[in-house]
């Protein structure tokens, strides 16, 4: 027995048809019956879903014809094609309405699954010319064509509800993680200053040791925590909030980078900074560059140095980070930009955020990050307009907020 919210689903259902009408109008143009109809089968009756009523029936989407009223015992035997030309034969009478049906077609009509819906039926007051192999095997067609229609709407109804699910899951899974990253900064900070005044005291060789591989290990959990962060806020507000400063000093935050990366990596890095102030996020924009030399350092070619340049030319401003790299196929470099990827080498301690970041920065400044390989380098690229746009101001008035 169908419930009323099935019920209630399959009348909107069969209205939602785009053929439902046509098939309705064209089984009364063929047959000559005045009244035609898609009927949901229940425990008790048929219930309309749509129908066309030329002969003023009254009868409308939602009403029940009661089973023991039906002009035929077997209307609902999903496997039974009834066409009937002349009901005042004996035993055939039937009254519908008030009106007595002299004619009528009922076609069953089955689901993919194997179960039954309903029925294509058609009723008339007159004798009709029904019950003819035309009429049977066209109806049966229409039924068929109504069933594969039906099954679908189905179909896509559960794959949408199957991806509203699987969008909620993943709105749980981003807050899940802005949240697990705000609560462990406070813990992780603990221990970093925690290891910055044991530093401070008289200690053993191998203690200093220990003390400043505690700090290395709380600053790489730090960057893991901010990344995290920065993960959730794209996918829950639709990209990373910039606070733009018309004349940011966007040279000496690049400088401070370098020089930061040089010290902890212990390896040499070739800069080019021809530009002074930028309109730009220098935090956001120091974070790009220092995900991009992090990277250069950590899967760059040992012994071919790692090149940074950053200009403006003709109104565009141009970052390429660049270091020696065995040959990547184009798939694999346009992949390195999604979240979670860390390549083929997987070198490094990170959790591969840090390109998908720098992408997002890029995208956040009206701009974009791209990788090529040129011979044995490869190339990070990130071109921006170096002034924002009267709308790109209006959008970083909306978006800015303090970084949390």
């Amino acid at each position: 027995m169908a419930d009323d919210h099935v019920l209630e689903d399959d009348l909107d259902a069969v209205l939602r048809l785009p053929s439902t009408c046509r098939i309705l109008k064209t089984v009364g143009a063929m047959t000559g019956l005045r009244f035609a109809a898609i009927a949901r089968s229940t425990s008790k009756g048929l219930v309309i879903c749509a129908c066309v009523d030329d002969i003023g029936f009254g009868l409308t989407v939602g009403d029940m014809i009661a089973f023991g009223e039906a002009p035929c015992p077997d209307i609902s035997n999903q496997d039974l094609l009834v066409a009937v030309n002349d009901g005042s034969s004996p035993g055939t009478g039937w009254i519908l309405a008030g009106h007595r049906i002299e004619s009528y077609l009922s076609v069953p009509i089955s689901c993919r699954n194997g179960g039954f819906f309903g029925t294509l039926c058609g009723f008339d007051t007159e004798p009709r010319r029904i019950d003819t192999p035309a009429v049977r095997e066209t109806a049966a067609l229409f039924a068929d064509l109504i069933s594969a229609q039906l099954d679908a709407q189905r179909e896509l109804a559960r794959r949408e509800g199957d991806l509203a699910d699987e969008r909620a899951l993943s709105r749980l899974r981003e807050e899940f993680l802005a949240v697990l990253g705000h609560d462990l900064r406070n813990p992780v900070q603990a221990i970093q200053a925690g290891a910055r005044l044991l530093a401070r005291e008289p200690q053993r060789n191998d203690a200093l040791e220990i003390i400043r591989k505690i700090g290395v290990s709380a600053s790489r959990m730090e960057a893991m925590i901010r990344d995290l962060l920065d993960l959730a806020k794209c996918r829950l507000a639709g990209g990373l909030p910039v606070d733009r400063d018309p004349a940011a000093d966007l040279r000496s935050e690049f400088e401070q980078v370098v020089s930061e990366i040089e010290a902890v990596s212990h390896r040499g890095i070739c800069s080019d900074f021809a530009i002074d102030r930028l309109d730009c996020d220098r935090t956001r924009m120091g974070q790009l560059l220092s995900n991009l030399v992090s990277n250069a350092v950590t899967h760059g070619t040992p012994g071919i140095d790692v090149r940074v340049e950053a200009k403006v030319l003709d109104g565009i401003f141009r970052l390429t980070v660049s270091n020696g790299s065995p040959p990547i196929p184009a798939a694999i470099l346009h992949g390195l930009f999604q979240p979670f990827s860390r390549g083929e080498d997987s070198k490094g301690s990170g959790i591969g955020l840090g390109l998908y970041i720098a992408s997002e920065i890029a995208r956040a400044h009206g701009g974009h990050l791209t990788a090529e390989m040129q011979d044995d380098l490869v190339i990070f690229t990130m071109t921006m307009p170096a002034t924002a746009t009267a709308n790109e101001q209006k959008q970083i008035t909306r978006s800015a907020s303090p970084n949390s």
